[in-house]
């Protein structure tokens, strides 16, 4: 018998704890894993080169108040700006108030929307019908996928924020790097039904030559409307995402403890067992002894033994995360985008296999020290 099938056939020597151990072990990484990929998400992935060389300038005190319109060609003159173009949230019904039944809908110009996020991949064709149709939209592929919607389709929105129903066709279908469950119309739609949001947008989206001058033209443009009625706040696209987060609170330190109370359970759960599976074989490790085994070989039979149930639960609980999250992210909400990557796996397999190790090496390392006689003639 190999070493390996004696650790696989001690590791199942006790189907029912065995079962329990690994699913324990597999729920607690399942959570690890979605906690990790949150965090990957929010503070790690930087998008695409295009996001990196976005800004958003909104009013600086809330996103509440709108800014003139006006400001868009004040904004384009500074140096460094290639395109700018407005975003209005209009933030209606579509079906129901259901929330999985919402998505974003700004109003925007169908001239330049498309030069300031370039990695947006939409027919020409499609793109020339929406910049001719003032009922207009184009959607996110993501929504057409949920919705089952198609060109030409026609979509009724109603208006909270504004006292106006949007009643839209679908003249283009665009893809996104990272899906957005996001529709645009033209903005002019909403100024000719309300009146009074005319010359006034939520946001600019502003497209800058390189990341590298990003700063710099952010600082130009809340100088520009430093002393304005109603300056501005510049960040860049990843920075004013990271807002809408920090609303809910310090989420990096809530993250950060439920990863380590998730580590703690772990532990707990394999020290616990791998300590009672231990003490009750005192006997065989004597008889192992006899046999010829030595004390280190036997140590790593039994932390050997600890690390692969710790990593079978870990590669259950890391496929299970995979498939939820993927799941989550098409029904949209805040997981929208979100993929469990394979870094992100690898670190939950270590981890795994690192609380098997510490769990098992205390209490097999007492047991390879177990001597002979003491060994066999013990009842336990």
């Amino acid at each position: 018998m190999t070493l390996t099938r004696f650790v696989t056939k001690n590791a199942f020597r006790n189907k029912r704890r065995t079962v329990l151990t690994v699913l324990s072990i597999g729920v607690s990484l399942l959570l690890l894993t979605f906690m990790m990929t949150v965090w990957r998400s929010f503070y790690i992935d930087q998008g695409t080169v295009q996001a990196a060389q976005r800004l958003i300038v909104r009013h600086k005190v809330s996103l509440v108040f709108n800014l003139p319109g006006f400001y868009r060609e004040k904004i384009r003159a500074i140096p460094g700006v290639t395109h700018v173009v407005n975003e209005q949230w209009f933030g209606g019904l579509y079906k129901d108030d259901k929330p999985e039944n919402f998505f974003a809908q700004f109003g925007t110009d169908p001239q330049e929307l498309l030069s300031v996020y370039p990695e947006a991949r939409i027919p020409a064709e499609q793109v020339e019908a929406w910049q001719h149709d003032r009922a207009g939209a184009i959607v996110d592929s993501e929504l057409v996928k949920k919705y089952k919607w198609k060109i030409g389709d026609r979509l009724n929105i109603k208006g909270t924020i504004f006292p106006l129903n949007l009643e839209l066709t679908i003249r283009g279908i665009f893809t996104a790097p990272t899906p957005t469950q996001t529709i645009y119309f033209n903005k002019t739609y909403l100024d000719e039904g309300y009146a009074q949001v005319k010359g006034s947008e939520g946001v600019f989206a502003v497209l800058v030559d390189t990341p590298e001058d990003v700063p710099r033209v952010a600082k130009a443009i809340d100088e520009e409307f430093r002393n304005a009625p109603r300056p501005t706040k510049s960040e860049s696209e990843r920075a004013f995402q990271l807002g809408f987060i920090q609303m809910l609170g310090n989420v990096k330190a809530f993250i950060l403890s439920i990863c380590l109370a998730v580590v703690f359970a772990i532990l707990l759960v394999s020290a616990n067992t791998m300590a009672m599976s231990i003490r009750e074989r005192t006997r065989e490790v004597a008889l192992l002894k006899t046999l010829g085994f030595t004390r280190r070989k036997i140590l790593g039979l039994f932390v050997g033994e600890a690390v692969s149930l710790a990593v079978l639960g870990g590669v259950l609980g890391t496929l299970a995360a995979f498939v939820l999250v993927g799941g989550m992210a098409r029904q949209g909400g805040f997981l929208t985008g979100m993929r469990v990557t394979p870094p992100t796996m690898l670190v939950a397999l270590l981890v795994a296999a690192l609380v098997g190790f510490v769990s098992a090496f205390l209490p097999s390392y007492h047991a390879s020290r177990v001597n002979i006689v003491d060994g066999l003639r013990h009842i336990g």
